[in-house]
């Protein structure tokens, strides 16, 4: 590969990545590593793809929340639920707080089996559009990181996503996305159980909130999940801190990146200051841990891959489509808080 980062330029980040893998891979070299070794994690939101104006998995849940209390006008006294579904883009739900928007995911992403789940995720994600760009949240992927996930997986390292979005939601997309099996996503989780109906055994997924992987827990679920602390970690805010600093804190070859969104002009320019992806302390200490800061602005040549053609000659394809409103969830009989979780109908028709 004469130039496996085309969509990064020349610098001194992507020259350590160059030199990492270098150092790693070459039998011989005092830094080598066994393939079975060579483990990349990754954080998702804004380390992956984009997450403002708000994470992707939020919008879900406010355009969820929408849909049930259409279906269900009298769960608009839940209070959580009524600032979902209020009228504009979701910022009475930026007011709730963490307990809050627990809340919101736990009500909005339970009542229903594991398939029934990522069925409406697949068909979220299908009609679903960003607001400003216009575009489908699964073309909003930054295309320099999808080149190193490819660049490493050639190189002989396992890569994983760990996250704080909800594990089955990002399940839905990540191999068809970025090339990560569901095996090696790892991220937050509501409770769930096994249960029967009509004969056939299924996940029933619960209105509680298990596991908030972020911060400290994510070094945690990495030693559950996988077994082998990691060599090289990527992340854009506080709360991949701990991550990285688990990964890079080992003698021999460590290689740790924050993503920095400073680019306003192709993105969105934020750090410490930001409701989503807070980035102070990683920024401040980077430098000091030998982390590599990523400027989007200065080292890469290209955010995103160009924007879906058009297909058929009514324009229906995803750019246009986008253009002309974002789709709406299929709406889906609440769970109700006390009450036993409920198998629905799967958007496609199949009961599982």
């Amino acid at each position: 590969m004469t130039n496996p980062l085309p969509s990064w330029k020349q610098g001194k980040a992507k020259q350590r990545i160059f030199a990492f893998i270098e150092a790693v891979t070459i039998p011989g070299s005092p830094s080598f590593v066994p393939p079975a070794e060579r483990i990349a994690v990754f954080d998702n939101d804004g380390t992956l793809w984009s997450e403002q104006p708000m994470y992707v998995q939020l919008a879900f849940a406010i355009e969820r929340a929408r849909a049930l209390v259409a279906q269900q006008p009298e769960l608009a006294s839940n209070p959580v639920l009524a600032a979902a579904s209020a009228a504009g883009n979701g910022e009475a739900v930026l007011t709730m707080g963490t307990k809050g928007l627990l809340e919101l995911v736990a009500l909005t992403h339970a009542g229903m089996s594991t398939e029934v789940f990522r069925d409406l995720v697949r068909e979220w994600l299908d009609g679903a559009c960003h607001p400003s760009l216009k575009r489908p949240y699964t073309t909003l992927t930054y295309k320099p990181m999808r080149e190193l996930l490819d660049y490493l997986r050639a190189n002989g390292f396992r890569t994983y996503i760990v996250s704080g979005g909800g594990v089955e939601f990002m399940r839905v997309f990540s191999e068809e996305v970025y090339g990560v099996p569901p095996e090696q996503v790892i991220g937050s989780t509501v409770g769930s159980q096994y249960s029967n109906r009509a004969g056939l055994p299924v996940i029933l997924r619960k209105p509680e909130v298990q596991v908030i992987n972020d911060h400290a827990i994510k070094p945690v679920m990495i030693e559950q999940v996988i077994g082998r602390r990691p060599i090289a970690a990527f992340g854009n805010s506080d709360g991949d801190f701990e991550m990285l600093e688990w990964t890079t804190s080992q003698p021999g070859e460590r290689l740790g990146v924050i993503i920095h969104h400073d680019d306003p002009e192709r993105e969105v320019a934020y750090d410490s200051q930001s409701s989503f992806g807070r980035l102070d302390r990683g920024l401040r200490e980077a430098s000091r841990r030998g982390w590599s800061v990523v400027s989007m602005r200065d080292d890469w040549a290209q955010v995103f891959a160009a924007p879906p053609a058009s297909t058929g000659s009514d324009g229906a394809g995803g750019a246009n489509r986008c253009e002309r409103g974002a789709g709406q969830l299929p709406e889906q009989p609440a769970v109700i808080p006390g009450e036993v979780p409920r198998i629905e109908e799967a958007p496609a028709g199949r009961q599982p």
